[in-house]
């Protein structure tokens, strides 16, 4: 039967290279995969392309592309990736310079866009899902909408001869089951196998997650060899079964535990995982461990897709201001509580405009609030306060106030930081799946 290997090359923006270097070397990959958007990510993007339209994509885009094209054109890989983000058409084009400059030619690089539909978004004032508004509620805040397309275009562009495929908002499990589809001719209403495809995605999507890394928890969950960590290897059947591995030497552990914890992660009902080439069904996926760091999963199923996309739009949320101080020695903590007295005293006095604010103690009960987090008197403190406001001037006054303990405070305090910026803010909305047009373009190096 069949096998398709793909690795896992990335499993967020700013994720490591060196992992990804190594499975083009060593594993035996015929796809390396970049898995680096997030929901906030591409609004950021939008931002940057609005500012600059050359810009807007992954800012380690080109560093990847110079670390793992070489390799990849000689052992014959194909690389997918995301790092698109809100404009694909230059990240193919910043890929074929880097292609050029490394000497690399016949190399063809496919951008996926059609993910972005802020235009039908607002034409159709679709409903927010988190809220009882609309996205014409939100007025000229608005930054993005793009829809999480599926694994169809990238495949076609596969078929079409890509040897990379840089897309923007598709859905994350799609990067990985578009070169299943194109490999082994599933068709598009064969829903277990569609079903199946997504799970293998799903597993890989987040990279080191499933290799040990997020898994890692000293004492409980040990982890040898974080700091080279291996991302995985999905080597699939034409049936759909799936064996995770990593590179042999590689750091982490893959067991069915690593396995279990990502395959529950982003899950509301594991029966019913809505995406949008299907919705698909893990209730049935059994995994077990066939020899060290070598893990078997079957099962997995699937029926019809909703034929709505899900859009994450991104909008001006507020500004924040933050301001830090720390304290050490002896009444570390008894400075530290006078400091934000102090501060929420100023902010008062000054009349500054704040929707929300919080006044923490990191390290005491900055996570979880004074009553879960009492405990001994700590050595050190670290005071911060942070707070919403609706415009950048009124976000300013926050961290000046925290800066001006320097000499108005309590003894001792220093390494005070400031900083005021916008939020971006992220709701999503259904569309209709016809409202969404993927198209193709073809750049040649």
């Amino acid at each position: 039967m069949r096998r398709v290997r793909l690795g896992a090359g990335a499993g967020y923006s700013g994720d490591r290279i060196e992992p990804a270097i190594e499975l083009a070397e060593k594993g035996g990959i015929d796809y390396l995969v970049f898995e680096c958007l997030a929901e906030r990510t591409i609004a950021l993007a939008q931002q940057a392309r609005m500012k600059n339209p050359n810009a807007g994509y992954d800012p380690l885009l080109a560093a990847r592309m110079r670390a793992v094209l070489p390799i990849c054109r000689v052992n014959g890989i194909k690389l997918i990736t995301n790092m698109g983000a809100a404009n694909p058409v230059a990240a193919a084009e910043a890929t074929r310079d880097v292609a050029r400059a490394l000497g690399l030619t016949g190399i063809r690089i496919a951008a996926v866009t059609g993910d972005d539909v802020l235009t039908a978004a607002k034409e159709h004032d679709l409903a927010i899902e988190e809220t009882d508004r609309t996205i014409r509620s939100l007025g000229n805040t608005i930054v993005s909408a793009n829809a999480y397309i599926g694994a169809k275009p990238i495949a076609e562009a596969l078929g079409a001869g890509a040897d990379v495929v840089i897309t923007g908002r598709a859905a994350d499990p799609a990067l990985f089951l578009a070169p299943l589809v194109h490999e082994f001719g599933w068709a598009w209403d064969d829903w277990n196998a569609l079903g199946k495809g997504t799970v293998v995605g799903h597993l890989l999507e987040c990279a080191g997650q499933i290799t040990g890394g997020y898994f890692a928890d000293p004492g409980y969950k040990d982890v040898d060899g974080l700091g080279r960590l291996g991302f995985p290897i999905g080597d699939v059947r034409e049936d759909g079964e799936l064996v995770v591995t990593k590179v042999a030497g590689s750091g982490g552990r893959i067991t069915p535990a690593t396995l279990k914890e990502q395959l529950l992660y982003e899950i509301h009902d594991p029966a019913r995982y809505y995406q949008p080439d299907v919705v698909a069904d893990f209730s049935g996926v059994r995994v077990e461990e066939i020899e060290p760091d070598a893990v078997r999963v079957t099962g997995g199923a699937g029926s019809p897709k909703t034929r709505t996309l899900k859009v994450s739009v991104g909008y001006v949320d507020c500004y924040l201001g933050e301001g830090q101080i720390s304290y050490a020695g002896p009444g570390a903590e008894a400075r530290g509580r006078l400091a934000l007295d102090i501060v929420r005293e100023r902010l008062a006095i000054i009349g500054a405009h704040m929707t929300e604010a919080r006044f923490d103690l990191i390290g005491v009960d900055s996570l979880h609030g004074g009553k879960l987090s009492a405990g001994h008197d700590p050595y050190e403190v670290r005071v911060r306060v942070i707070a919403r406001t609706e415009d950048m001037e009124e976000a300013i006054k926050i961290g000046n106030e925290v800066e001006t303990l320097y000499t108005n405070g309590p003894a001792g305090g220093g390494g005070a930081w400031k900083s005021a910026r916008e939020v971006i803010g992220v709701v999503s909305t259904l569309v209709p799946e016809h409202l969404v047009r993927p198209e193709i373009k073809f750049i040649e190096a």
